[in-house]
């Protein structure tokens, strides 16, 4: 019987890229969105995949959202935390909306979100939880103090939880991609973006599908022993030891 998985985020950017990938692995996939209404549509037909709209920073969205999913496709066995925004600002002028709006949709949505299929995966003895990190959350960023707070504080996350639950069947991992070519990256001047790839020892930006590449081996059957770890994809931009 094929798995379930739900990617949140995953109508656009790196999530679209995890869901055809897991799609095409043969996974029955579920991609979770928050506002656009035509990506997800898109993604839907293209695709060929179940959309669930919600916010992942709102515990009671979350837990709809699985309902939903549970009750189409069957219960969840591989949850992929992508969904993550940004609002960038040096700290000596950043409001507190600014703060808590990264915290809430980063941070706080990994606890929404797991918390709703962790003793599902338990039960049934086997489970995967992939948490896409950023490579601003292993060396910070500046005028990023909220969502590189948050970002590594999802590997934090990662690494408790694996502990917890490495017995059960059920592993936990996460991924910190570099820059990668998506919309919001591509959309940059192109002088800023220039400088961008001359930082990147490997000279390009990541693509989608090498994310999705690494997602689809940590939610695979051969990577039962893979668990708490943090998996760098950055082009050689930081090495963490």
């Amino acid at each position: 019987m094929a798995r379930v998985a739900f990617v949140t985020g995953g109508t656009r950017g790196i999530g679209r890229a995890i869901c055809q990938r897991l799609k095409a692995d043969g996974f029955h996939v579920a991609a979770g969105y928050s506002g656009n209404e035509a990506a997800a549509e898109a993604c839907a037909r293209e695709l060929g995949i179940m959309v669930v709209k919600g916010n992942v920073g709102v515990f009671a969205d979350c837990q709809a959202a699985v309902a939903k999913v549970a009750a189409e496709l069957g219960p969840v066995d591989v949850l992929v935390n992508n969904a993550g925004i940004t609002r960038d600002g040096f700290f000596h002028k950043m409001d507190s909306e600014q703060w808590s709006e990264v915290i809430r949709v980063n941070m706080d949505s990994l606890f929404n979100m797991t918390r709703q299929v962790i003793e599902g995966m338990r039960e049934r003895g086997w489970g995967r939880i992939i948490n896409i990190s950023s490579i601003n959350g292993q060396k910070g960023q500046v005028g990023q103090t909220n969502y590189s707070a948050a970002k590594a504080g999802m590997i934090g996350f990662s690494k408790a939880l694996a502990l917890e639950n490495a017995r059960k069947g059920v592993t936990v991992n996460c991924i910190a991609p570099g820059y990668i070519d998506t919309e919001m990256v591509t959309a940059v001047p192109e002088e800023v973006l220039k400088g961008i790839i001359g930082q990147i020892p490997v000279g390009r930006l990541g693509r989608g599908e090498e994310i999705a590449d690494m997602v689809a081996f940590l939610a695979g059957e051969h990577a039962g022993y893979v668990t708490g770890s943090t998996l760098s994809l950055n082009g050689g931009q930081y090495m963490a030891g």
